[in-house]
């Protein structure tokens, strides 16, 4: 019988869960130890953010929140993978590349707190980037359009988007690395696998073996990576980006991580997840690995992280304070972003709701 096409996917990992290399040949940037203690450093402040995010959530102070614990190397990775003037396209809790592209912690806040104008970056390159996207997947087909204009416009510019194991089963995220792959599209879709979407687990979304081949069907280059190894992840996303900003098309990358926390603030994950999955995960997580090799290296010490963690929750704390000293937005500003000129029924709902409100 002949053979039409033979597919494999690759793994790629250069650190494994102690913090010991598995491979010697390092990408240019981790052999600068200062970038990889940035890196570190922003991972922290991500983990730092994450739970003064859920505090605050518990005290009142937010509405629903989206915890990241456990996949800061992912997140962290492709935003240092990216150039400014690329574009991310993202769901709902990738706050790691959102701060390192620019996003303050305070616009976070404000968005969860139920305000829309955190979704109006105030510094770049943040400021070109989309908002969240709570829909699931759809995000992808934001990413698919703004490829094409860049493609249209002979603009050297790469979009990214993120996406959970789940949405990987919906039709957008389908169309768009069909869209990608049919058309040549400078686009990077990164499927981060925490292996749970919601209480789904991840070996009853899908049959495949990888999450990584569903691009192999759209005509991408596709491989999964370690995704609590943020050498492995900046380096796999890096590469892709740079091939579609080469006119070479787009990839579907697969960060295996964990979501350490519950899906979000209203969930409560023990209800479905065995104590024993969450506890081992924790032996694989991501920050401690990298704080592992760094102190191997001779460039971080319990000095530095305790410095580091003062720092960090300062800047969280002034972030927080900032944020609960915004005034809230006028009544009216919830219908008026949404038409261009406002039909008739819903300008009798504004007026009257601003009639209510004096």
């Amino acid at each position: 019988m002949a053979i039409a096409a033979k597919f494999e996917i690759d793994y790629v990992q250069y650190m494994d869960a102690e913090g010991r290399l598995v491979r010697e040949d390092l990408p240019e940037f981790a052999r600068d130890l200062d970038h990889m203690v940035e890196l570190y450093k922003l991972m922290v402040s991500t983990r730092i953010f994450d739970a003064k995010s859920v505090a605050m959530q518990r005290t009142g102070k937010l509405g629903t929140y989206a915890s990241c614990l456990g996949q800061e190397a992912t997140q962290v990775g492709i935003g240092a993978a990216m150039r400014p003037e690329d574009v991310l396209s993202l769901s709902y809790r990738e706050y790691g590349a959102q701060l390192y592209r620019g996003v303050q912690p305070r616009e976070v806040y404000t968005y969860w707190g139920g305000d829309e104008r955190g979704n109006d970056y105030q510094q770049e390159p943040a400021r070109h980037d989309f908002a969240w996207s709570v829909p699931i997947a759809t995000q992808c087909l934001h990413a698919a359009g703004a490829a094409l204009a860049f493609k249209i416009r002979n603009e050297p510019r790469v979009a990214v988007c993120c996406v959970g194991d789940g949405g990987t089963s919906k039709g957008d995220f389908y169309g768009a690395i069909n869209m990608a792959g049919a058309q040549q599209l400078p686009l990077v879709a990164v499927i981060i696998n925490n292996q749970w979407a919601i209480s789904l687990p991840r070996h009853q979304q899908t049959g495949a073996k990888t999450l990584a081949q569903k691009g192999i069907a759209a005509g991408l280059y596709s491989v999964q990576v370690d995704g609590n190894d943020i050498i492995a992840v900046r380096a796999v996303v890096e590469e892709a980006i740079e091939r579609a900003r080469n006119g070479q098309g787009g990839s579907v990358i697969e960060a295996v991580t964990y979501r350490l926390s519950d899906h979000t603030t209203v969930d409560d994950a023990r209800r479905y997840r065995a104590t024993e999955e969450v506890t081992e995960a924790w032996t694989r997580e991501p920050v401690k690995r990298l704080r592992a090799w760094l102190e191997s290296q001779g460039v971080w010490d319990e000095t530095r992280e305790t410095a580091w963690q003062t720092e960090c929750d300062e800047w969280m704390d002034n972030e927080v304070n900032a944020y609960l000293q915004t005034a809230a937005p006028e009544t009216g500003a919830m219908f008026d972003y949404t038409f261009a000129e406002l039909p008739v029924d819903l300008a009798r709902q504004r007026q009257s709701a601003i009639d209510r409100e004096h």
